[in-house]
């Protein structure tokens, strides 16, 4: 499968688990997260505080609020102010520059960071965002935290890296291989889809319009999983010797679902009669060629056509444990853990917009 690091597919037992400038980043603490802010002077808080890079993004925020409200000292990271985490008093928050490690490690250092984890992920999938959010700024940050003596790092990566076709998939490969050679504890977590991104037609059903399909609708399957039941996993994650060394396929409560089964869902809980339009997966393709044919020499064009790339990807591509075997996805191998269900998710949605 490319890597290595692909062979090592753990899965920890539940049982085992307990529930501006950089260099002038501020910690703005509140209540007890002053005692996160009050440490600027040097002292250091040993195995207290966990350090989360890319807070403000929605995995980043269920997960500072999954410690925040345990009572756990956090320091939320983000490039742009994080704000919203007022009702945790444990929680604190710092505005750094990632391409900036030293003061970046000095920020860590002040918050006495034993453990850090990234949830920054790039938001488009372009090759320069990738390279500079899923490696760069994920490098930077590894830097930081050995130099500020932190114990482990814990990385939110995608079960999609399995089969790297993608900028954004190579990107996360290189950095997963230099935290695997880092001199420092870590963890590699890759979840399945989430359930935001099986969501995005609620609004479509509820109008009555037609749930767009790939193909027959049967072509891929996930085992979604929710924001909340992500951040419990990965809070887990953090204090589990189990976990040390591992890279961790995970996904939602089962079963393994496909596409048409979701828009099945959708329309039931809309009480509508199902309505479905295939879409042919090979649109993306030949909508890549083309846009390829100027990607060197226009940046734009190249960002486009590996948008196009990452369309076909995804109508194509199961998010499971791939067999390396065999060359195919198998949803029994892809562990699951939580709750939350993405029908019930639906049902929230579709009363939303009522």
């Amino acid at each position: 499968m490319g890597m290595e690091c692909e062979s090592l597919l753990f899965v920890p037992n539940p049982r085992s688990l307990r529930s501006s400038s950089a260099a002038q980043a501020e910690i703005d603490g509140r209540g007890r997260g002053a005692r996160l802010s009050g440490v600027s002077g040097g002292g250091r808080i040993e195995g207290e505080a966990v350090a989360i890079a890319g807070a403000s993004g929605t995995i980043g925020r269920a997960l500072v609020a999954e410690l925040g409200a345990s009572g756990r000292d956090v320091l939320a990271l983000g490039r742009r102010p994080v704000e919203g985490f007022e009702q945790w008093p444990s929680v604190a928050t710092a505005t750094v520059d990632f391409t900036e490690p030293d003061a970046l490690a000095r920020t860590l250092s002040r918050a006495g960071a034993d453990t850090v984890v990234s949830c920054m992920a790039s938001r488009s999938g372009s090759p320069l965002d990738a390279q500079l959010v899923d490696y760069a700024a994920n490098s930077a940050l590894l830097r930081a935290a050995i130099a500020a003596g932190a114990r482990r790092f814990v990385l939110l990566s995608a079960i999609c890296v399995q089969r790297p076709l993608l900028a954004f998939q190579h990107a996360k490969l290189a950095f997963e291989a230099e935290l695997i050679a880092a001199p420092i504890e870590h963890t590699i977590v890759r979840p399945t889809a989430y359930f935001k991104s099986l969501a995005g037609q609620a609004g479509r059903v509820a109008k009555g319009k037609p749930f767009l399909l790939f193909g027959d609708g049967e072509l891929t399957r996930c085992k979604p999983i929710s924001d909340r039941d992500l951040a419990r996993f990965l809070a887990q994650c953090i204090d589990s010797e189990e976990a040390h060394g591992a890279i961790l396929p995970i996904g939602g409560a089962g079963p393994a679902v496909s596409l048409r089964d979701c828009g099945t869902m959708l329309f039931e809980e809309a009480g509508r009669e199902p309505r479905f339009r295939s879409v042919p997966p090979g649109m993306f393709v030949l909508a890549a060629r083309v846009l390829g044919c100027g990607a060197p020499v226009s940046p734009w064009l190249a960002a486009k056509s590996e948008y196009a790339r990452i369309a076909h990807y995804y109508a194509t591509q199961s998010m499971l444990v791939l067999d390396p075997g065999t060359g195919r996805y198998d949803a029994d191998a892809t562990p699951e853990f939580g709750a939350d269900s993405l029908r019930a998710h639906y049902r929230s949605l579709l009363q939303a917009t009522q």
